[in-house]
C-alpha cells in the first residue's frame, strides 16, 4: 500500500510547489516563484521514474500528474506574466483596457491544460514531443523574467509585445511541431546529430546567468524546427 502511493506523493509535492509558486508570483516574488517551479519540475521528473521502477504505474497517477502539471507549469507561469503585465509600460492607446490586460495572462494556463490533455491522448508522443512541453514553457518565462526584468519594464518594451509574445508561446504549446526528445538509442552522429547540435549550442548559453534557461529553450525550439522529424500517426 505504501509503495503504491510513493509516486503519487511525489506528484502531490509537485502540485504543492505549483500552488506555492503561484502565491509567490502574485506578490511579485519572482525569484522564489521560479525556484519553486524548478523544485516542482524535479518532483515531476522523478514521480514517473519511481512509478516505473516500483512497477506501480496507474491511471490515477497519470491523471494526477496532469493536474499537478497544469498548476505548476500552467497557472504558476501565467501568474508570473500576470504580475509582469502590471509592471510593463502600457502604450497610451491601451490605457482604457490597462486594468484588463493582466488577466489575459491566464490564456497561458488554458493552453497548458490543452497541451497536457493532448499529450495524454496522443499516441505519437511516446517517443517524442509534439508542441512545446509545459515544463519548458514555464522555465522559459521564469528565466526570462529573472534575467531580463530591467529590459521588460523599460520603455523599449511594452504590454503589446508581452501579449503577442505570450500568444506565440501559447501557440507553440499546442502546435504540431515535433520537438526534440533527448533520448539516445545509440551515440552515432548520423542518428543523433540534432541532439549533439543542441547540446553543443547549450554550452555558451549557460553563461548568460538568469537568462540561460530562456535562451536554451529558444535554442531548443530553433533546433527542433531546423531538424524536422517525421511524426507517425
Amino acid at each position: 500500500m505504501i509503495k503504491r502511493n510513493i509516486p503519487n506523493s511525489l506528484t502531490c509535492c509537485n502540485l504543492i510547489c505549483g500552488c506555492i509558486a503561484t502565491g509567490c508570483a502574485f506578490y511579485g516574488q519572482y525569484h522564489y516563484a521560479v525556484l519553486i517551479i524548478i523544485i516542482g519540475a524535479v518532483f515531476d521528473f522523478f514521480d514517473g521514474m519511481v512509478a516505473r521502477a516500483l512497477k506501480v504505474s496507474s491511471d490515477i497517477g497519470k491523471e494526477l500528474d496532469s493536474l499537478a502539471d497544469v498548476v505548476t507549469f500552467g497557472v504558476a507561469p501565467s501568474t508570473i506574466i500576470f504580475y509582469l503585465f502590471h509592471e510593463v509600460h502600457c502604450p497610451e492607446m491601451l490605457l482604457p483596457i490597462k486594468s484588463v490586460l493582466p488577466y489575459t495572462a491566464f490564456l497561458m494556463a488554458a493552453f497548458s491544460a490543452l497541451r497536457l490533455a493532448k499529450f495524454n491522448l496522443d499516441e505519437r508522443q511516446h517517443q517524442q514531443f509534439i508542441g512545446l512541453p509545459t515544463p519548458a514553457n514555464a522555465l522559459f518565462w521564469g528565466s526570462l523574467v529573472l534575467g531580463e526584468h530591467a529590459f521588460l519594464v523599460s520603455l523599449k518594451f511594452n504590454a503589446v509585445f508581452l501579449f503577442l509574445f505570450m500568444l506565440l508561446f501559447c501557440m507553440l504549446l499546442v502546435s504540431e511541431v515535433p520537438m526534440l526528445a533527448l533520448k539516445f538509442k545509440n551515440f552515432s552522429w548520423a542518428d543523433n546529430k540534432e541532439k549533439y547540435v543542441f547540446l553543443i549550442g547549450c554550452v555558451p548559453l549557460l553563461f548568460l546567468g538568469y537568462s540561460a534557461l530562456a535562451a536554451i529553450i529558444v535554442w531548443y525550439v530553433a533546433v527542433s524546427i531546423a531538424f524536422p522529424r517525421i511524426v507517425k500517426s
